[in-house]
């Protein structure tokens, strides 16, 4: 069914929750994940004018994207999973379009993603990867919510 399942991770509680639940789902189907993080630079790039950091400024975020990585795949093989990563620190598009890009390059069968479950303002002004990804994607996504205590936060 799924053989090859793409968790794109952020460190973020909700994020945390699609590690172990991609980890679980992977288990039982004995299939291999592949963990991505994409270093968005976004506001790097708007508090610099529009000019490219430097690394001194991308490099915290790399080390800290790596690490991130490495716990997930540690996690993963621990469990007896087939497991890898890949970091993308350089992205040229919105971080939702890097992980549809990296499913089809790969290719992975089944996209597992944690989402925030924002609403309002907050979904207005932030916006939602995961919402973007359900909407571009041609693998299935599996959407991993927040509980209710990190939601709130």
């Amino acid at each position: 069914m799924y053989q090859r399942i793409l968790s794109p991770i952020d460190g973020s509680p909700c994020s945390e929750r699609a590690v172990e639940e991609a980890i679980e789902l992977s288990a039982a189907l004995r299939s291999e994940i592949r963990f991505l993080h994409v270093v968005d630079l976004y506001f790097t790039i708007s508090v610099f004018a529009g000019n490219a950091p430097s690394e001194a400024v991308i490099a915290p975020f790399r080390h800290a994207g790596i690490e991130l990585l490495e716990k997930a795949r540690a996690r993963a093989t621990a469990r007896g999973i087939a497991a890898d990563y890949v970091l993308v620190d350089k992205p040229s598009q919105r971080v939702s379009a890097v992980v549809v890009l990296e499913c089809a390059r790969w290719p992975a069968d089944l996209i597992v993603i944690g989402t925030h479950g924002r609403r309002g303002i907050a979904h207005l002004l932030m916006g939602s990867d995961a919402e973007s990804i359900v909407r571009t994607a041609t693998t299935p996504v599996l959407l991993v919510r927040s509980t209710a205590d990190t939601m709130l936060k």
